[in-house]
């Protein structure tokens, strides 16, 4: 130790006890933003996701510090099919099987009442101090929809979204765990839930096995993934040219991956501000004026 150094007297303070237990109050959270943002504010961010990818189509809303950008919420349409929501919302389903008459007007509801938390990413300098659920909960009554949904496979590990005021369903294995698992000990010696050794054995293959696996994986992931089959004519057809021509082979295997062994949790937010026009920025301290599940207590000057 330096004798040196001057002695420096540190007074932690405390402003509440939540639950029986001291709560520190990290000041700067006063001075946060959430407010409209673009595409290059998700572009800056997305490697800190744990999906991370460069593609993202939606509403951003740009979370700000001094006018520095330290996270993102991305906000999107609704999938037209989702099995979790029809546990949830058992008239969406279609008891007599889908058709083109059932499947529009099903779309038409989910874009009138309906959106998708897509993404959420927060700093590393700013994660454990509540920015997430505070910016998740404020962008869902901010989209202006009835109601707001997540599915993620963080939210069994991290409650951000339970704490936001997403209510969810219990976790469902893949419908195609099975069949992955076949597919997989079929063509990889390695545990397949190693994204890192699938992709190490795929890249040692020879050129032969790598042209084969490259056809198999691509058909296997397209006809088994709902989420590259949303859409109709042209827009259908280009998704699937997308993912049997386009997509990188790596990009594909990981889809795969996901699609066999995940288990999103899927959860629903409805909006206690539904109908109502709420201001374009907000402070993230907003969200402490109330419930969760209650009215936006809005002050003098935020009043639009």
């Amino acid at each position: 130790m330096n004798e040196n150094l001057p002695l420096i007297d540190v007074e932690v303070k405390y402003s509440k006890y939540i639950g029986g237990r001291a709560h520190g109050q990290f000041t700067l959270i006063q001075k946060m933003m959430i407010g409209p943002g673009d595409k290059s504010d998700w572009q800056s961010l997305h490697e800190l996701h744990y999906k991370s990818t460069g593609r993202t189509a939606g509403r951003v809303y740009r979370i700000s510090l001094f006018e520095d950008l330290i996270g993102v919420v991305v906000m999107t349409s609704p999938r037209g099919l989702l099995k979790a929501r029809h546990l949830l919302f058992p008239f969406l389903a279609a008891g007599g099987g889908d058709t083109r008459i059932t499947n529009v007007h099903r779309f038409k509801w989910l874009n009138q009442n309906m959106c998708l938390n897509s993404r959420t990413v927060v700093d590393t300098m700013y994660r454990g101090i509540g920015v997430a659920v505070r910016a998740l909960n404020l962008a869902a009554r901010m989209e202006g929809k009835r109601f707001a949904e997540i599915q993620s496979s963080m939210s069994r590990y991290n409650l951000f979204a339970q704490k936001a005021g997403f209510l969810f369903t219990k976790p469902v294995r893949s419908p195609y765990y099975e069949e992955g698992i076949e597919f997989f000990n079929l063509h990889f010696d390695c545990n397949p839930i190693d994204y890192v050794a699938l992709k190490e054995e795929l890249s040692a293959k020879s050129e032969v096995e790598k042209k084969g696996l490259d056809k198999l994986l691509r058909e296997f992931y397209y006809y088994r993934s709902s989420l590259e089959k949303q859409g109709v004519g042209d827009v259908r057809l280009e998704k699937k040219r997308r993912v049997m021509e386009d997509m990188n082979i790596h990009d594909v295997l990981r889809n795969t991956q996901q699609l066999v062994f995940a288990m999103p949790g899927y959860g629903v937010y409805e909006n206690p501000d539904f109908g109502r026009t709420l201001p374009k920025t907000l402070p993230l301290t907003a969200f402490d004026r109330q419930g969760t599940g209650d009215k936006l207590i809005l002050l003098d000057g935020e009043i639009s």
